[in-house]
């Protein structure tokens, strides 16, 4: 399998952004979004999917952070899209349970071209680092539809913030690898209809 690769652009009075990203890569990456604890959270989600993702924007983060994250997650999951082409031969379903400490976060990905997203997570402040926490949500909603996936994220036990949040993007990372990853058994896509 030749390596899965995408670069998305978007462009708009609110958000200038540049991504680039390889499904097959090592987990390299050069993040700048102006908001150093979603950078973090970035660089969490590419390493531990070993994605190289190659990210820089500059948004409105005057007003506030909210158009910069919800951005990047629409381009995030373009790029994610482009990068799986038709789907042949990969596995398609994804999941993770990952322990933080006291934190349990849970990941299940379907890349069945259908989206839906399910999100259960309960912080208890409203920001961490320079990042809303609710934004956190916004931001895998926008991925999941702008990727077609079917996503699910679920704070199984929690108590640190920033734990939590850290969790669920390492989650989404591993259950992305996973259902991104090739199945050998397989050449056509996983789906008694043929297409994905």
């Amino acid at each position: 399998m030749e390596k899965r690769t995408a670069v998305c652009t978007r462009k708009t009075k609110e958000t200038d952004i540049e991504l680039a990203l390889c499904l097959d890569g090592s987990g390299s990456n050069q993040i700048d979004t102006g908001i150093p604890f979603f950078d973090h959270m970035l660089d969490g989600f590419a390493r531990h999917g070993l994605f190289d993702l190659s990210v820089t924007v500059k948004g409105d983060l005057e007003v506030d952070c909210h158009h910069t994250v919800e951005d990047t997650g629409i381009v995030l999951g373009q790029a994610i899209a482009r990068a799986l082409g038709d789907k042949a031969g990969i596995k398609r379903y994804g999941y993770f349970i990952l322990p933080m400490d006291e934190t349990l976060a849970l990941c299940a990905a379907d890349l069945s071209g259908r989206p839906f997203f399910r999100y259960d997570a309960e912080f208890t402040v409203p920001r961490i680092g320079g990042l809303d926490t609710e934004m956190i949500q916004d931001f895998f909603y926008a991925v999941s539809y702008s990727a077609s996936m079917n996503l699910h994220l679920k704070i199984l036990d929690g108590g640190n913030n920033h734990h939590m949040a850290e969790a669920l993007f390492k989650a989404f990372g591993k259950a992305l690898d996973m259902a991104s990853s090739e199945e050998p058994r397989i050449k056509d896509v996983w789906s008694t209809k043929g297409t994905l």
